[in-house]
């Protein structure tokens, strides 16, 4: 499978917002997102116990600083089921790492290093346990998981682009917000999800003084409790997206394809949140928007999305203009 197929099969979202960057950028993007892929798979896997995963966290950090063979990871994980399309591209990690290395050194270490710290990071949650003490704990895990692809990506976007590479000292403290706030918003998506798989990624600090445990905070006779605790963590998400609303307009006019593929995750992001807020489903099932809102954010980005004027306006409009 070429990696544009891999990128598509893993996250249509973000191959939409991908696809949307400069050719020699997407290239670059591709490679580095499918590495990150790699080190998800290994987080998630339900086949892989928790030692398991820290274990073969620590040996893909190895392969990707070089003191490891790339077959010594995938040789691991070759029981695991292909058909899931994040495990086919963990088992084709020599692939990615190919194509890494015929990019340039910079690049290389950029994405290295970047993938590394994030592994390492994982792969000291994987041991912390399934429990998140306060919101300081949250925002560490978000950090390793998300934050650091906000310094990826500034990184490859000042590469690509002097003026961000101007801009870069101010641009990486909105980058690390900017993962933040997405992982947020996938924590509030995911909720039953990771319940269901052990983990929850809410503070104690949310839910104990409202009375509920890790386990009442699913049960739907506590709903009231339950929409504080969603509003927290969607007020929480709100606070860091503020920030990527600012990491976007940033970002010169011209570079229009950079500017969409960072639009389209924050303004997905912002509609989660309203059809989130007050919605028990969020911890019963699941609560995401729908293809129509989607496209309709697409097309009206692509047109208008070029005017910083216009895009605080619309962020603030997508907040209160419920999907029908």
């Amino acid at each position: 499978m070429h990696p544009n197929e891999m990128l598509r099969a893993v996250s249509r979202t973000f191959a939409l917002s991908i696809e949307r960057l400069p050719t020699g950028l997407r290239d670059v993007v591709t490679t580095a997102y499918l590495l990150f892929r790699v080190s998800d798979c290994l987080e998630d896997n339900d086949l892989l116990v928790t030692p398991r995963k820290a274990e073969l966290l620590r040996l893909w950090a190895g392969v990707l600083t070089d003191t490891m063979p790339v077959a010594s990871l995938t040789g691991e994980i070759v029981h695991l089921d292909a058909s899931d399309p994040e495990v086919y591209v963990a088992q084709h990690a020599g692939q990615l790492l190919e194509r890494l290395h015929r990019l340039p050194l910079a690049i290389q270490e950029i994405i290295t290093s970047h993938v590394n710290q994030t592994s390492l990071g994982m792969a000291r949650w994987q041991e912390h346990g399934p429990e998140v003490h306060n919101e300081e704990d949250m925002d560490d895990y978000m950090h390793q998981v998300a934050g650091r692809v906000g310094y990826l990506l500034t990184d490859l976007f000042a590469w690509y682009s002097p003026v961000i590479m101007e801009r870069k000292a101010k641009l990486l403290p909105l980058a690390r917000h900017f993962g933040l706030a997405l992982q947020t918003v996938n924590i509030i998506r995911g909720l039953r999800k990771d319940y269901d798989r052990g983990w929850v990624y809410v503070p104690r600090t949310f839910y104990e003084p409202l009375g509920l445990t890790r386990d009442s905070l699913f049960a739907p006779e506590n709903t009231a409790q339950i929409i504080r605790v969603i509003d927290l963590l969607a007020n929480k998400a709100e606070a860091h997206l503020q920030y990527g609303l600012n990491y976007i307009t940033s970002f010169p006019k011209r570079l229009h394809g950079i500017r969409l593929a960072c639009m389209w995750p924050l303004l997905f992001a912002v509609r989660t949140l309203a059809v989130s807020r007050n919605n028990i489903n969020v911890v019963l099932t699941e609560a995401k928007i729908t293809r129509a809102e989607v496209k309709k954010i697409m097309r009206e980005t692509t047109l208008f999305g070029w005017s910083n004027d216009w895009l605080i306006n619309y962020y603030r409009r997508l907040h209160i203009i419920r999907p029908a």
